[in-house]
């Protein structure tokens, strides 16, 4: 496999991780403060997206997926709502893990590196589309 195609082939995997992480924020933020609907019941919990690398042994490039999505097990923030539905007999109510400015990091960093790869395919795309010109000159 030709080096443009393997960057293709790396960058397009960076690509499908990104995107994966940025629909995994977005389901973060969206339950900022999706509690229970029962006294006592747990909110909802904070994802994490965990990244493996996989060897292409056809052109020896590492190219990335997603190994897994796991909850994240830190403990849920407890605040005092009595008149919330899922209040508890004393009136305190567990809240989601999610820290917006955290998952805002989370997505500015996911965007960024999103960015980065569509720049490396654009790059590519670019070399082979000149070298084909080359080759038609000759």
């Amino acid at each position: 496999m030709d080096p443009l195609s393997a960057a293709l082939k790396i960058a397009a995997s960076g690509l499908g991780v990104q995107s994966e992480r940025l629909r995994v924020v977005s389901e973060n933020l969206a339950n900022a403060q999706s509690t229970g609907n029962t006294p006592g019941a747990d909110p909802y919990q904070r994802k994490t997206v965990t990244f493996a690398t996989a060897l292409d042994r056809d052109n020896g490039g590492s190219f990335v997926r997603v190994q897994s999505v796991d909850l994240d097990r830190s403990e849920f923030p407890i605040e005092y709502l009595p008149s919330h539905q899922a209040a508890d007999d004393g009136g305190f109510v567990k809240m989601p893990n999610v820290n917006p400015i955290i998952e805002m990091a989370d997505m500015r960093e996911a965007n960024r590196s999103y960015e980065a790869n569509l720049q490396v395919i654009k790059q590519a795309r670019q070399l082979i589309s000149m070298t084909i010109d080359l080759l038609r000159s000759q």
